[in-house]
């Protein structure tokens, strides 16, 4: 039996290292440097969860459409893997806009940094 994909999308140092726990926890981690590269594996390979940094867009986002980095992301999970779990960290300046993602988007956690490998695990195992 194969093990459930997590998808790792690794857009600045400040994503923690959690490999091993991925791996601790089951799961076969994918990384991926950018949200363009892992939309682009969906279809063959979906998640059961993604791992990703909210960054809130800030007026530059296309005319009001996107709220953050993970929409485009988000809206192509409904579609290829629509019960994958999301685990959003977010810096604590930006925490109070996850709200605006969560409106559109389920988001099956958010975490703040620092991030510490137990609220990973809880995040991961809740």
């Amino acid at each position: 039996m194969s093990k459930p994909i997590l998808y790792s999308i690794i857009e600045s140092s400040a994503h923690p290292k959690m490999s091993s726990v991925y791996e601790e926890l089951g799961f076969d981690e994918l990384k991926f440097m950018s949200q363009r590269k892992a939309i682009g594996k969906l279809k063959s390979t979906p998640p059961a969860i993604v791992v990703g940094e909210f960054f809130y867009g800030y007026g530059n986002n296309y005319a009001g459409v996107n709220v953050s980095n993970l929409d485009t992301l988000l809206a192509s999970l409904q579609r290829y893997a629509p019960d994958a779990k999301v685990v959003v960290m977010v810096s604590k300046k930006e925490c109070e806009y996850v709200d605006k993602l969560k409106k559109l988007f389920p988001v099956h956690a958010v975490l703040v940094h620092p991030v510490s490998v137990e609220d990973m695990k809880t995040a991961l195992t809740s």
